[in-house]
């Protein structure tokens, strides 16, 4: 069951690397790689005169580099548990030598009955637990360092763990970055293992409903030029193996990219980005090849309004071309979210709707047209995160309600219905690969599934969900079989600090 961290004593003992398990033994490690950095003597922490306070954000962040803790620089804002850790100054009387340490320990229950509508006809029920502890070190302005550790564990799963399961430990980031800035704008160099997460997350993110996230080895450019921030990057996916600090580059796929994004009037954003990927192998009904894919696209969104009523939305359209082994690639999607909230009105009600379409294939042509969500979130269709179809030929419509409850509490219901968009091509699941093949069936409906999430966010730190979800087949299912209703459900907890 969940492994707890132990309280250790203000002096720092001896690393036994021996016989940790899970978090102790990265302890141990990072004391050991940040030791010479929390030599300097902890001198009176006055604030640098004639630069002005940095503003005061409290907030986790998904991507926890983007944590900024620099405000605790004044021991005045030193007001919860966990800021003398936020905070660590690392050179005398200078506010931007400091140290940050933070992390998050969550726990799930996990049940899924039927998975892949019958192809596994039994209920699976597991235990997830994720620990996650990053060092966040700030050599000044323009120097920094960012090294964080994941472990996934699971438990009871029948047919044991899978790669996104299970990571006894390992680094899940760990970069050094090195950048100016001008009056114009900055520029930063990003080197080491790092996550990528943009937009929405239909097509780059860090993979947070599962219980293993993704992370890239490669490096990155990261610019802010006048009202445009634009990051180029070149990476490999990791590899996640069970073991021990065992993670490496997937060697057979190539990722790089250009992502550009600025704000425009009334809240609304721009992105505009390129997207190459190479894939030695890559399969989809038609076949197994190489895969060399291109990805221009351009999404407006603005965010769903806090203090009066107000309409929000999320539009995104990409094309993709490329060559698939001796042939070409010809694939696109259409996204769309829009909303309206009421947050003057009891329970703040929320109403949306998503309409979403992507390309599938004609396998009888020279050109594939099965659109590749590349590294898509997990949670793409609500609740069923890790069992499901994914977003590749696919039609779907998605009405969605959320009300707020007091105390922290929400509750959201949702209704997915889904048919193929190429009736020559077959479901896939979330990650990119072919769970069930068209078999010559002309149905188009796959299904529909209603589903339940309740949150309660009960301070800063803590939060506790549960998800309930029912995947009911459609006619293309039950063409070619099995066709059995799945079912999901799942209980949560987090803290994160």
């Amino acid at each position: 069951m969940p492994r707890a961290l132990k309280q250790e004593s203000k002096k720092p003992l001896p690393p036994k690397l021996g016989s940790e398990s899970g978090m102790t033994r990265s302890v141990a490690v990072f004391s050991l790689l940040l030791g010479p950095f929390l030599c300097p003597p902890a001198l009176p922490q006055a604030p640098t005169p004639g630069i002005p306070p940095p503003k005061q954000d409290r907030s986790y962040h998904l991507l926890r580099e983007e944590d900024d803790w620099s405000f605790l620089a004044d021991p005045v804002k030193r007001q919860e548990f966990w800021d003398p850790i936020k905070y660590i100054r690392l050179w005398p009387y200078r506010n931007d030598w400091f140290l940050s340490i933070g992390g998050e320990a969550r726990e799930i229950w996990e049940q899924i009955g039927n998975d892949n509508w019958g192809q596994q006809p039994f209920m699976n029920a597991y235990f997830n637990e994720r620990y996650m502890l990053y060092f966040d070190v700030h050599y000044g302005k323009h120097v920094r360092s960012f090294i964080e550790l994941k472990s996934g564990l699971n438990s009871y799963r029948i047919g044991g763990p899978r790669p996104i399961d299970e990571k006894k430990l390992d680094f899940q980031a760990g970069f050094l970055e090195v950048g100016t800035s001008t009056s114009a704008g900055s520029i930063a160099l990003r080197v080491g293992r790092q996550e990528l997460e943009y937009g929405s997350g239909r097509l780059l993110d860090v993979r947070e409903g599962p219980n293993v996230r993704l992370s890239f080895d490669g490096f990155m450019v990261k610019s802010k030029i006048h009202s445009w921030q634009i990051d180029g990057f070149a990476v490999r996916p990791n590899l996640d193996k069970p073991g021990y600090f065992d993670n490496a580059p997937n060697h057979a796929v190539g990722f790089w990219g250009v992502y550009a994004t600025r704000s425009l009037l009334r809240k609304v954003s721009l992105d505009v980005y390129y997207l190459g990927l190479d894939r030695k192998q890559a399969t989809f009904e038609r076949g197994t090849a190489l895969e060399e894919r291109h990805t221009v696209g351009a999404r407006v969104s603005r965010p769903i309004a806090t203090e009066r009523p107000g309409l929000d939305f999320d539009y995104e359209g990409l094309w993709q071309f490329g060559t698939f082994g001796s042939g070409n690639i010809r694939a696109w999607t259409v996204a769309s979210e829009t909303g309206y909230r009421f947050p003057t009105v009891r329970l703040k009600p929320r109403l949306s709707a998503k309409a979403d379409i992507s390309s599938g294939d004609h396998p009888n042509s020279k050109t594939l047209g099965t659109f590749n969500p590349l590294f898509p979130k997990g949670n793409y269709f609500g609740v069923l995160a890790t069992t499901g179809p994914g977003p590749i030929n696919f039609i779907d419509v998605h009405p969605h309600v959320e009300t707020t409850f007091p105390r922290g509490v929400t509750v959201s219901v949702d209704w997915i219905f889904q048919w193929r968009e190429s009736l020559d091509d077959g479901v896939y699941a979330v990650p990119g690969f072919l769970i069930r093949a068209a078999d010559g069936s002309r149905a188009r409906f796959v299904g529909h599934r209603p589903g339940a999430e309740i949150r309660w966010q009960t301070n800063h730190h803590l939060w506790f969900q549960a998800d309930y979800g029912i995947f009911y087949a459609g006619r293309f299912l039950k063409e070619t079989k099995p066709a059995r209703n799945l079912n999901y459900w799942a209980l949560w907890a987090g803290y994160k600090f």
